[in-house]
């Protein structure tokens, strides 16, 4: 709890809004995507399915190929809970959303589909992309499964197993304009599947890495992904890092509150 507090102090000593930066790019980005209104048909699509597996008392085994969760103390879960705890707040699916409608984002790629809030945010901000999104855990995987064909989320492709398998098989002879790094949250597996994707960008590739405050091992990878030379732009917004590879941008950090 100490280690999040101090954090987020460091966090907010360091941010600032939209009046804080001076790049063209990123300023736009703030006030237009950021600081923007959500889409009210989208947002209420989002909160349908959001409710919809908040009273799914269904308990499954969860198999954790990550750092595994600090609050569950058991690999059996309801989904309603594994959706309260470990699901993307409306906050962020909302981001998501507004990314989707911000950006021309038509091949996109999610590491961690967990029981499906995540993607069908993607989904949802652009019906006409193609979403593949990787989940090591079927029990999880068969969850989101489930919402994608209630919802009648069409473009999602699902890829079931471990990331160290999938994930090069999905990069081979590909391409993204998004990937949402949201599936392992240990500083040796970020970097890793980092440093895979590093291989596959265009100019215009985004990269959302999720929790990089989740803890000390965290911040490191963050650290070591901004100062990567192909990064040209990196935002720290606290709960997400999200870096560019624009050959056009000279090299610059800003930390944005959101």
């Amino acid at each position: 709890m100490w280690f999040k507090i101090k954090s987020y102090l460091t966090f907010l000593l360091k941010s600032s809004n939209q009046h804080g930066v001076h790049s063209p790019f990123v300023y736009n980005l703030v006030t237009n995507c950021f600081y923007a209104k959500t889409n009210p048909a989208k947002k209420e699509a989002f909160l349908k399915i959001k409710k919809r597996i908040a009273k799914n008392s269904k308990v499954i085994e969860v198999t954790d190929f990550g750092k595994g969760s600090k609050i569950f103390k058991s690999k059996h879960r309801k989904v309603a809970n594994i959706s309260k705890i470990a699901g993307i707040s409306t906050k962020k699916a909302n981001l998501l959303i507004r990314f989707c409608d911000h950006f021309n984002l038509d091949n996109i790629l999610e590491i961690g589909t967990s029981i499906g809030l995540g993607t069908s945010s993607l989904s949802i901000g652009n019906p006409q992309a193609q979403i593949t999104t990787l989940e090591g855990c079927k029990n999880t995987a068969s969850i989101a499964k489930e919402v994608f064909t209630s919802f009648n989320l069409l473009n999602i492709k699902q890829t079931i197993g471990n990331f160290n398998k999938t994930l090069p098989n999905t990069l081979k002879n590909n391409s993204f304009d998004l990937i949402y790094f949201d599936g392992n949250h240990q500083k040796s597996a970020t970097l890793m599947y980092f440093n895979m994707c590093l291989e596959t960008v265009h100019n215009n590739t985004i990269f959302i890495f999720d929790d990089i405050n989740w803890s000390i091992e965290m911040q490191l990878a963050w650290k070591h992904i901004k100062n990567n030379p192909k990064v040209s732009v990196s935002i720290d917004t606290y709960f997400w890092g999200v870096v560019f590879f624009r050959n056009e941008q000279n090299k610059e950090h800003f930390t944005i509150r959101v």
